[in-house]
């Protein structure tokens, strides 16, 4: 099943570079937090992949729990911050703690002591893995889960912004898709805890799949409709205006 983790690792890495090449023509913050957090994607499902095909490397575990338990989540929801709030400091100030956040859990999960012979399995929980140090694995929830809300709260409310104007749709439609998409990604963790390997997988893969074709669809030009004046705040009212999610 290490065909799935590569689909989307691949997937991961052709959307962070879509993102990249925005933000150097556009410099929105938010493109940049996302880029990021794709990445990071990319680099979990990389390291999942590895750790399938010949078996797990006490590094690989670190960067696939880094990247993709702890710290990939709550960069997409700095990037949601960046492009509904309109408050320049409350952003800093975000972009600031999650740095240190970062710098903190890279930290704590690269010394953390792991038990190597949880890593005999096809998907090693985190729990077994760090048995002898929990801290590392409560690093996930205290990092991802409030994002995981605070990333799905915010989509939702963009989508009910446009709601209701026609020209919007493929928007509508694409911030739905990226709700959906992380919401499939979360909902993969139940099959991490019961160590089944092809559910995990196939989440990963559909999850970020269905990120991806909501980004592509949100960012088609909006169609022809009566003129409308955008609202929200002026972040994503830019964001509309350009063409973008």
């Amino acid at each position: 099943m290490a065909v799935f983790p590569l689909i989307a690792a691949l997937v991961a890495l052709v959307f962070s570079a879509l993102l990249v090449r925005q933000y150097v023509s556009r410099r929105r913050p938010y493109q940049l937090a996302w880029a990021l957090a794709l990445l990071m994607y990319a680099a979990a499902s990389g390291a999942l992949f590895l750790g399938v095909l010949s078996g797990w490397t006490p590094t690989e575990y670190r960067v696939y729990w880094l990247f993709g338990a702890v710290l990939n989540v709550p960069f997409l929801a700095l990037g949601e911050i960046a492009l509904l709030v309109r408050n320049k400091a409350f952003v800093n100030a975000a972009t600031l703690l999650l740095v240190f956040g970062t710098a903190f859990a890279t930290t704590r999960i690269r010394t953390a002591g792991l038990d190597a012979t949880a890593l005999g399995k096809d998907l090693p929980s985190g729990k077994d893995v760090f048995a002898h140090d929990p801290f590392a694995t409560d690093l996930a929830r205290y990092y991802a889960f409030p994002a995981y809300f605070l990333l799905i709260g915010g989509t939702l409310w963009s989508a009910w912004k446009m709601r209701g104007a026609p020209q919007l749709r493929d928007r509508f439609v694409g911030t739905l898709l990226i709700a959906v998409g992380a919401t499939v990604v979360a909902a993969g963790s139940a099959f991490a805890l019961k160590g089944v390997l092809v559910g995990f997988s196939a989440t990963l893969a559909a999850g970020v799949a269905l990120m991806f074709l909501g980004f592509l669809r949100a960012s088609r030009p909006p169609t022809a409709g009566p003129p409308e004046t955008p609202t929200g705040p002026p972040s994503e009212v830019a964001a509309r205006t350009d063409g973008e999610r």
